[in-house]
């Protein structure tokens, strides 16, 4: 007897020590997740957060091996409050952890200045932020896995023009990186659709009182008024609207795409809300009903905008890390540009910039509070 369970002690402890040598060997990838985890702007990063999670963990689930080795992913998350600085100190922490793979930033203003922070660092980044000027700083290692400001307020003004039929529009923005950049793209093609742009008005993404502007605007009869800026402060301004007596129909990009919008405006947000958003309608994409039933059993609520695209950027690096069989950086950074990846939210492939190559973009407004999509072109 006694032999029999020394066998079987030697033989447990064995197993025991092949199953720690085995996890010795695991790869640990650090992906981090930069975003607004609180303020305002919470609701999105979240839901941008959860879009990454759920990849990390189908990874982990089914794992894959790089070099002869399982990676397994973890997923380091830094509230960078939506603010340029809180942005920069995030990714510094992000960096001196050792996360050399970035999702994020969410925020226009906060990528341009972190994004240089990741690039000295060597690490990449794959953002949805739409400022045409943050793939012209010529960083190898970023990615926009979205459309930019130049096609999403550029469509939104075509559809105004075309569709719509508008003569006389205005414009506000809200001097964040994202609304001046968002609302110059619409006002160029507006201009150039033919359509008069009759005022450009100016606030901030704190602001909740738009009287002033509104009223102004109103005196001009515009047909539509395009607002640069987030939900927080589009929603407010969509009750204004319904107060002043304004008739004309609030346009905006892809911030204020979102089921927050409908929730914080009530009633004052249907189909005199228009938005533009980067992709396709995610219903209709092949592998979209999937994620969404994936999304809601795991968060127990619908991903809301750029969850899938969050989701795709985090399965980008790890195809990546397959193709080019390596985990550094920089050889993933080249496998990347050199591909193309099927994710839900899109097909992905870049040109020298990091801008992806074809980026449909899809006009909604909104029925029950919800952001329903009219077309995609």
């Amino acid at each position: 007897m006694g032999l029999k369970h020394n066998v079987k002690f030697v033989a447990a402890a064995i197993a025991v020590m092949a199953a720690t040598a085995a996890q010795a060997q695991d790869t640990v990838i650090k992906i981090g997740h930069s975003g607004p985890l609180s303020g305002a702007q919470a609701f999105s990063g979240k839901d941008n957060e959860s879009g990454a999670r759920l990849a990390v963990e189908e990874l982990n689930a089914k794992p894959i091996t790089v070099a002869g080795k399982k990676l397994k992913f973890e997923l380091l998350s830094e509230d960078d409050q939506g603010d340029p600085k809180a942005g920069v100190a995030a990714a510094q922490k992000l960096i001196d952890n050792g996360v050399r793979f970035i999702v994020g930033p969410y925020n226009s203003g906060v990528t341009i200045p972190a994004s240089r922070a990741y690039n000295d660092a060597g690490a990449l980044v794959a953002t949805v932020a739409t400022n045409p000027k943050i793939t012209q700083q010529g960083y190898k290692g970023l990615f926009r896995v979205n459309a930019s400001d130049s096609q999403l307020g550029s469509k939104m003004a075509l559809y105004a023009a075309n569709v719509l039929k508008f003569k006389n529009v205005a414009v506000i923005d809200d001097r964040t990186a994202f609304g001046q950049g968002v609302a110059e793209e619409f006002k160029k093609q507006a201009r150039a659709s033919g359509m008069n742009v009759a005022g450009h008005e100016f606030t901030t993404d704190r602001a909740f009182d738009f009287n002033a502007i509104l009223t102004k605007l109103k005196n001009k009869k515009v047909e539509a008024i395009f607002f640069g800026g987030y939900a927080p402060q589009a929603a407010p301004m969509a009750r204004q609207m319904k107060q002043l007596g304004i008739t004309a129909k609030l346009l905006g990009g892809d911030t204020i795409c979102t089921a927050e919008m409908g929730k914080l405006g009530g009633e004052s947000v249907g189909d005199n809300v228009l938005c533009s958003q980067g992709g396709a309608v995610l219903d209709k994409a092949s592998a979209g009903p999937a994620f969404k039933a994936r999304f809601k059993a795991r968060f127990k609520k619908d991903p809301d905008v750029y969850a899938a695209a969050y989701y795709d950027a985090t399965m980008l690096y790890a195809q990546g890390m397959q193709k080019s069989g390596s985990v550094d950086p920089q050889k993933v950074a080249a496998a990347i540009s050199a591909g193309t990846y099927q994710g839900v939210a899109g097909n992905y492939a870049f040109d020298a910039r990091g801008d992806m190559k074809e980026s449909p973009v899809t006009i909604y407004t909104f029925k029950g509070g919800q952001p329903v999509p009219l077309s995609s072109y």
